[in-house]
């Protein structure tokens, strides 16, 4: 298909003499195709130059654009290095004037017209950076380099950023480069030999593209993005420029490192730098304070340029002005900043796809994505006009007559039509983009009916959230809104002092006030959770940065599940290079699950029910996902788990799957040598001792405290002979204790017994010998007699901490489970549940129906203020200490209509339960085998 087919729009010839001309120097042209030449020098001089200088070409080229593109780079490829800075301003001519042509004509769309810019930018760069290289190479300067190494550079790099990085450059752009070389490459007593080689060949890579001779130019290039110009040489080391970043990096050269990306050179040793740069780029929390440093830095621009005030479309400046092509950027790079470091999907170059990805995932509405998608192109496409005119790095729209007339002849349209246009899109961008930069000031403090203590207040500006003025600055434009919302609490003072409590314990505040800012719902979530549990609101004060779960996309879909969650742990390390780092990164993902299962819970979204099995669910999937990164770890050091390796066997809470807020896990390390006598290391173990110091690195990885805190207490002591047994006990071992010398307690304890992680085959033949163990013959007599007896020692060692003790004491918690346990021990019953070992007991005939079933409710019961207890406070409940929003929360939980009901209602059925489970133990079960 021809080009001429692709033609969708003509410009008009403003001037119709000088398009004529143009037409009369190509002859061969006729029908649209020289309409099209007509219209585009008729209207510009720079491309009347260059169809007079490009007539011979013309014709072909636009009968076969890209045939004629593809030509051109493979003569320049082919060419002769030292005739280089020749045959690129000669090609550049070219594909100037046939992507102009192609672009007023409709026949390419914008990224075509873009990219074939940025496709030369990037060959161009590459020749003259080949041929300034090449030239160190031969006289021998650049150190152990040869002819072979020219391709690559012999280890340097251009880095492209701004548009030629996203592969958007302007139809007259300069290109952004900042140029490196990789010093690991080079011996250090070479070191300085080779910086020296890389400044000159990078001087001369810049004079080739920038200088301006009869033959014009090919690309205006700057280099002053690199770290510190003023005082670094044009080319740096990668070290330099990764300890700057580090260092000394700010969110303005972050934002342009979004776009960054290898065009020349050594493009894998670039891409190495880049992916060395993402902690610096991508921060691991959701970076609201990013939205301030965006902010200001369009204000100084603004200010510099003497860019301010109402929209003019005279002089406007289509980039930088109000409503710009900068203002779309700037909107669209700092969501990305801000979420990019959590979700890597929205980690895109180019602006249109950015902002598809950041509204998919809910960062950007919908609407606004597609209007200003839509405002973005039609300004590039009116910036291309205006730099076609006089191939100017200009983005300001004419001041005059004569000018407005040029741009609309490129255009295809009249004068009003365009400023009509124009007009509207800078308008719609500016209100979009100004609303999410500079929001308007909340709730006055004149307006919050509430009178708060002000001592209290005025001593906020003395915790540490509040020592920079930058975060006093944000705190005080968001603490009216959050007083006022405070204020419609049941208990206001007490809401307060849960929010001093929570800004006392935060280290620092302008990223979390910064988010409050940008997204006030959370203040309504930061009211829910100091206004009702303060032990929730401690936690966060530590672990602020849970809150970007909540903004994250998935804070309140469905429940991913243990498999979920293992495989969203497993992406998460995955990312990290560094143990400890990978630690760190468990820790911090585990807070924001357990924060949102409490939200959750907190909001009647789930109840006590389901949060217990959440809670388990997020501990199996950190045993399962800290499993391999520990035992690569350990084998780095005394080689791979000899043998069949060893697995994971949660106990108690976590083998029922019924875990609270600050439960601890029980776990039991089981392993198989299978005749192994040592493992194949640097410094090899003797198993025994290998499984074992596995082990303690396990229950440290778990429960050490790090900068992120600790993930979970652990307890081992219910391993074969408890504290007095090895930290990790054989398969065959384990076996023959619990078949020759296991008390009765330790069987009990069997029954909730459950494999989490580790070796699957283990872990299955480890299962299947709990289930034979479970349904041997028991004596009952012998085991009722035992468990009255643990019953009374435990009701020796430890009294119920008042009537709200849901866990300790007759007919709570804990003594229901044991009756539970007995129950599954009695039958033989594989199945952990305590509603199961309580049905388990009905069906041998040791228990009645009714009598089960008021267990079950009565445990339930339990289970209601236990879980809210720990959510509550992490103790016992209070009454007059939980506040009215506690207490409103229990009520809600066990759906009671008040606290002294709620009392009743719990010691009447312990009361019960305790009677039910007393006479169980004294009465011998129907069906069982063994003796009664």
């Amino acid at each position: 298909m021809s080009f001429e087919s692709h033609i969708t729009r003509l410009p008009h010839a403003f001037d119709p003499d000088l398009g004529d001309e143009a037409c009369a120097a190509v002859p061969a042209l006729s029908g649209d195709a020289a309409k099209l030449v007509r219209g585009a020098a008729g209207s510009s001089p720079y491309l009347k130059s260059l169809i007079h200088k490009e007539a011979a070409w013309l014709p072909e080229a636009l009968n076969s654009p890209d045939a004629a593109l593809a030509q051109l780079s493979a003569d320049l490829v082919s060419g002769a290095p030292d005739q280089r800075p020749v045959a690129l301003r000669a090609a550049k001519r070219k594909v100037a004037l046939l992507t102009a042509l192609a672009d007023l004509a409709g026949a390419w769309t914008l990224e075509k017209v873009t990219g074939t810019l940025t496709d030369f930018a990037d060959l161009a760069s590459q020749l003259a950076l080949e041929a300034a290289i090449g030239v160190e190479i031969k006289r021998g300067k650049l150190p152990g380099a040869t002819e072979d190494d020219i391709a690559t550079a012999g280890g340097m790099v251009s880095i492209a950023m701004g548009k030629m990085g996203a592969h958007e450059l302007n139809y007259s752009s300069d290109i952004d480069l900042i140029c490196l070389f990789d010093e690991s490459r080079f011996d250090p007593a070479d070191y300085h030999d080779a910086r020296a080689s890389f400044i000159r060949a990078t001087r001369k890579m810049a004079a080739m593209l920038n200088d301006i001779t009869g033959d014009g130019y090919v690309f205006r290039t700057d280099l002053r993005l690199r770290p510190d110009p003023a005082v670094t040489p044009v080319c740096i080391a990668m070290e330099t420029a990764e300890r700057y970043y580090e260092s000394l990096g700010r969110t303005w050269e972050r934002a342009a490192y979004i776009k960054a990306r290898p065009s020349a050179g050594d493009l894998a040793a670039g891409q190495r730098f880049l992916d060395t740069l993402t902690p610096f780029v991508w921060r691991k929390h959701l970076d609201f304070a990013a939205i301030q440093d965006a902010h200001d830095m369009r204000l100084r621009i603004r200010e510099h340029k003497g860019l301010g005030g109402s929209i003019t479309l005279d002089d406007h400046n289509m980039k930088l002005g109000r409503g710009g092509i900068r203002e779309i950027e700037f909107f669209t790079q700092t969501r990305q900043l801000i979420a990019g470091g959590r979700d890597p999907y929205l980690r895109d170059r180019h602006t249109v796809p950015a902002l598809r990805k950041l509204a998919s995932k809910g960062w950007v509405p919908e609407d606004v994505a597609e209007a200003l998608s839509d405002h973005y192109r039609a300004h590039r496409e009116v910036e291309h006009r205006i730099q076609m005119v006089g191939d100017a790095q200009t983005h300001r729209l004419p001041k005059n007559t004569d000018g407005w007339g040029r741009i609309a002849g490129l255009m295809g349209c009249d004068v009003a039509q365009i400023k009509a246009d124009l007009q509207r899109r800078l308008t719609e961008v500016h209100e979009m983009t100004e609303g999410f930069f500079a929001p308007q000031a909340g709730t006055t403090e004149t307006e919050i009916a509430h009178k708060f203590d002000p001592a209290m207040l005025e001593r906020w500006q003395t915790y540490p959230a509040l020592r920079s003025p930058r975060a006093v600055e944000i705190f005080n434009r968001v603490q009216p809104e959050i007083l006022s919302r405070l204020a419609l609490t049941a208990r206001p003072d007490e809401a307060l002092a849960a929010l001093d409590g929570f800004l006392r314990g935060l280290p620092a505040g302008v990223q979390l006030f910064s988010l409050f800012e940008a997204n006030p719902q959370l203040i309504d979530l930061l009211v829910d959770i100091v206004g009702t549990a303060p032990a929730l609101a401690q936690h966060l004060s530590r672990n602020s940065g849970v809150f970007d779960a909540v903004i994250g996309g998935s804070f309140f879909t469905e429940w991913p599940g243990a498999q979920g969650l293992s495989e969203d742990l497993a992406a998460r390390l995955a990312r990290e290079q560094d143990y400890e780092a990978q630690l760190d990164a468990a820790r911090r993902w585990a807070k924001e699950w357990q924060f949102r299962i409490g939200v959750h819970h907190l909001r009647g979204l789930n109840g006590a029910e389901e949060a217990g099995q959440q809670y388990a669910d997020l501990a199996d999937a950190v045993l399962v996902g800290l499993w391999q990164p520990v035992a690569d770890q350990f084998a780095q050091k005394h080689g791979p788990m000899p043998g069949r390796g060893a697995m994971v066997l949660g106990m108690g809470s976590l083998g029922a799957r019924r875990l609270n807020a600050t439960s601890d896990l029980d776990l039991i390390v089981i392993y198989d040598a299978d005749g192994v006598e040592a493992s194949d290391g640097r410094r090899p173990l003797a198993a025994r001792p290998y499984y074992a110091r596995f082990t303690q690195a396990l229950v440290t990885a778990i429960s050490a405290p790090m900068a992120q805190g600790r993930l979970y207490e652990v307890d081992m002591r219910l391993r074969p002979s408890g504290t007095q047994g090895p930290v990790a006990t054989s398969l065959a071992s384990f076996k023959n204790y619990q078949r020759e010398d296991a008390w009765t307690w330790e069987h009990l304890a069997l029954t909730r017994a459950r494999p989490v992680a580790g070796a699957p085959d283990l872990a299955e033949e480890v299962e299947a010998f709990r289930q034979e163990v479970l349904s041997i013959a028991k004596d009952s007599a012998v085991v009722r007699r035992d468990v009255q007896d643990m019953r009374a020692r435990i009701a020796a060692a430890k009294a119920p901490e008042g009537p709200w003790d849901a866990k300790i004491g007759a007919g709570r918690l804990q003594d229901i489970e044991l009756l539970s346990q007995t129950g599954a021990l009695l039958a033989g019953s594989p199945r952990r549940a305590v509603s199961q070992g309580l049905q388990a007991g009905v069906a041998i005939g040791w228990l009645n129906a009714e009598d089960a079933s008021d267990l079950a409710a009565t445990y339930r019961l339990c289970w209601q203020v236990q879980l809210a207890a720990k959510l509550l406070s992490g103790q016992t409940v209070v009454p007059d200490q939980i506040g009215e929003g506690g207490r409103a929360f229990l009520l809600r939980e066990t759906e009671t209509e008040d606290m002294d009901v709620l009392q009743t209602r719990l010691q009447t059925a312990c009361a019960s339960a305790g009677d039910i489970i007393t006479d169980a133990l004294t009465r011998s079960s129907g069906g069982v085998g063994g003796k009664a």
